[in-house]
């Protein structure tokens, strides 16, 4: 690992001791949540031009300067009247008008409907001054300067008023949410080309392992290829984050502790994957407590993904405007067992770290499964694959070959996870299952 050794002397709080125990998976949820810190407002936020704030979180409430619409239009084609002048009109007593002007879409009427006249109009045209109501083109007949009407119209018919959707100077869009095309729509129409919202989170990644090469070496027998780094930085960056990857740090106490306190410093939430197991050579925990941490979770009661480390660094030496406190999830180096507690855990402290006001929690839907599934009970299963919605039921279909936690291949294109609690071990193909959706972008 490259960089100048940074050591923290933090005090150390380590919450279990001896054989780790098990949390149950909705009680880390919580506890985890309850740890983030989102963003703040105002230490945490920036501005940026409309054209760049797709996938971005707004950091302060924004209104409009305008109406919507900004002026009477037409909401159809047709002719645009007076309503005094058609409302007793029937086929026995038909009224016929002058027209006296056409306005297309993007053209400012020149003429004031007077009684006894009409103006052609367009859809989303301006509305003459004088005329109160349009007249469906469909319900008229025309020849030449003149329209003769047969229905009588109801008043104010197909007129959007001006300020009707919005009125100025309103809310238009609150703090918290995730800009994605109908907000940006929203905030071209109220032409607000400067939009507040919170900086991307920094999330460092780090593998560990004496056997971990990247994938542009050539391997050695016992080595493995190091797809975690680039599994969990494009789920970062699904998530709306900047992933600052720090490579591979093998199994040596002292690297590690320079890296993770390298990783610490320079962002709000950090990743590792491995070492957080039983082994000889799992030393992130321990190395976690030298360096201050305050460890809330070492395991959670699911398959695959019983080793998961969740600590805190109060920063309080090191604080900042920018990085007050440090969040650290260790995962555990099976590639399947990192995405899977990485959808379970990570991905919701990350959206609440984001400034994310809702929907931090993952989204689970009932749906059937199309195999039987199995699981040994003992802990929460989660067997991947992809969910469709079929005649408006979720179907789940599990991956083909092995559900081995090391098996990364039959991974691809999992979409969601069945979800078989403890002390079930057997679902039949048509029974109804709890899934969970991953496949979620967030930007």
């Amino acid at each position: 690992m490259k960089g100048a050794s940074l050591i923290i002397p933090f005090s150390c709080k380590v919450l279990f001791s001896g054989k780790a125990a098990m949390l149950p998976a909705q009680q880390a949820e919580a506890l985890i949540l309850d740890l983030v810190q989102p963003l703040d407002p105002q230490r945490d936020s920036e501005t940026i031009a409309l054209e760049f704030a797709n996938g971005r979180i707004l950091a302060a409430a924004v209104s409009g300067a305008s109406d919507v619409p900004h002026w009477d239009n037409s909401a159809m084609d047709g002719y645009a009247v007076r309503y005094a002048d058609v409302k007793d009109c029937d086929p026995q007593q038909p009224v016929t008008l002058e027209i006296i002007e056409e306005i297309p879409a993007g053209y400012q009427p020149q003429k004031i409907v007077q009684s006894g006249q009409a103006a052609r109009i367009l859809t989303g045209s301006m509305m003459p001054a004088g005329a109160d109501t349009i007249v469906i083109q469909e319900d008229t007949r025309r020849e030449g300067d003149r329209v003769t009407l047969t229905t009588a119209p109801k008043p104010n018919a197909f007129v959007r008023h001006q300020g009707e959707f919005y009125q100025a100077g309103n809310p238009l869009l609150p703090l918290g949410i995730r800009l994605s095309a109908p907000e940006m729509a929203v905030l071209a129409t109220a032409q607000c080309m400067q939009v507040p919202v919170f900086r991307r989170p920094r999330v460092a990644i780090l593998s560990t392992g004496n056997e971990l090469v990247s994938p542009d070496q050539s391997l050695q027998p016992g080595q493995i290829v190091d797809s975690n780094q680039y599994a969990l930085a494009a789920l970062v960056a699904n998530a709306g984050a900047e992933p600052i990857c720090l490579g591979i740090v093998p199994d040596r106490p002292e690297e590690l502790k320079e890296a993770i306190a390298q990783a610490i410093a320079l962002a709000d939430l950090v990743i590792s994957s491995g070492g957080v197991s039983v082994g000889d050579y799992d030393y992130v925990d321990r190395i976690l407590a030298e360096l201050g941490a305050e460890i809330h979770i070492r395991a959670v009661a699911v398959k695959p993904g019983k080793p998961l480390t969740v600590a805190t660094f109060a920063r309080t030496e090191l604080a900042t405007a920018e990085l007050p406190s440090a969040l650290y999830f260790g995962l555990p180096g099976n590639p399947v067992s990192a995405l899977v507690t990485f959808w379970r855990f990570v991905l919701p402290a990350l959206r609440k770290l984001s400034g994310l006001s809702s929907s931090w929690r993952p989204l689970f839907v009932k749906g059937r499964s199309q195999q039987d599934l199995l699981s040994d009970g003992k802990r929460e299963s989660y067997l991947w694959g992809q969910t469709y919605l079929v005649d408006g039921s979720y179907e789940f279909h599990l991956a083909g070959g092995s559900s081995s936690s090391g098996n990364l291949i039959n991974l691809a294109q999992t979409n969601s996870l069945a979800v078989l609690p403890v002390g079930e071990t057997f679902k039949a193909t048509g029974e109804t299952i709890q899934i969970m959706l991953v496949d979620l972008p967030m930007n």
